[in-house]
């Protein structure tokens, strides 16, 4: 095995756990390393390629469950997480993820054969990337005049849903699940961290179902001679999405989204030049 196939694998891992759960589109920015790596022969074949981004977005949906193992578990009732207190105002109930799931889940089911066709390109990333940004722009300056609920076992069903419904604009390449979704859930008067908090909860059943699935259709191309591509690219996206979650959900309610829709609009523009 190539030692180069190994460190690119890294890298490619690198970027998919930085970018999967911070706002600025891991869908872009993997399409965007697609054109210069994953499709060359010399890295994997095309269905080995997109095997292989199943396999590193599995190791970035881990990360996600080992830092909120004790949410997940005490949401499917095997536990309790944490003592009851006088200040509590409930706890995020699984039916609320449920609800938040619904939309883009619809969706996804009804339009995937159009946006895998029609939307994976540099250009639509673009545009998501730059509508997107504009609207963090919009949650920041608007969703900071409203009461904020400040964790996430305050939302309400209406909150959970709305923050689904936002959830669907991810469905367009660059527009980011994480953007779109804390955004809504800012606009609905949720700190940025509970908004984050529940974003990320409610991307791992969604994230991984959708993962699971395409990685039994492409099953075959799991070979013995790509596994250590596999292996090194799911430990490199496990790991460094680990740290960025981390280290997201301390900054998120001092630095808000706005650094990251400014870097979205900086990366758009630098992409345009480029390619077009």
């Amino acid at each position: 095995m190539d030692l180069l196939m190994i460190i690119k694998a890294i890298i490619l891992g690198l970027v998919e756990g930085l970018t999967e759960f911070a706002p600025v589109s891991s869908t872009g920015h993997m399409i965007i390393v697609d054109d210069m790596w994953l499709q060359s022969e010399k890295f994997l074949t095309q269905h080995g390629a997109n095997t292989f981004k199943v396999v590193i977005q599995l190791g970035s949906i881990l990360a996600v469950v080992v830092t909120f193992k004790d949410r997940f578990i005490d949401l499917l009732g095997l536990g309790r997480f944490r003592k009851q207190t006088t200040s509590d105002q409930g706890r995020l109930k699984l039916s609320q993820v449920i609800v938040g799931l619904i939309p883009a889940g619809v969706l996804g089911v009804l339009f995937n054969d159009y946006i895998d066709e029609h939307l994976f390109s540099t250009a639509t990333v673009l545009i998501g990337l730059v509508i997107g940004a504009i609207l963090m722009i919009l949650a920041d300056l608007i969703g900071s005049k409203y009461p904020k609920v400040q964790t996430v076992d305050q939302i309400t069903y209406k909150q959970a849903l709305t923050v689904g419904l936002f959830q669907c604009f991810s469905l367009w390449p660059g527009f980011s699940r994480s953007g779109s979704t804390i955004s809504g859930g800012v606009l609905m008067g949720m700190s940025h961290r509970a908004a984050a908090d529940f974003t990320f909860i409610m991307a791992v059943p969604i994230m991984a179902g959708a993962s699971f699935l395409s990685l039994l259709k492409n099953w075959e191309y799991m070979t013995l001679d790509a596994l250590p591509i596999f292996i090194a690219g799911f430990i490199s996206a496990f790991i460094f999405a680990l740290l960025s979650i981390r280290f997201f959900l301390k900054l998120i309610n001092k630095i808000r989204l706005l650094p990251f829709a400014v870097y979205r609009i900086v990366l758009a523009f630098i992409l345009y030049v480029i390619f077009f």
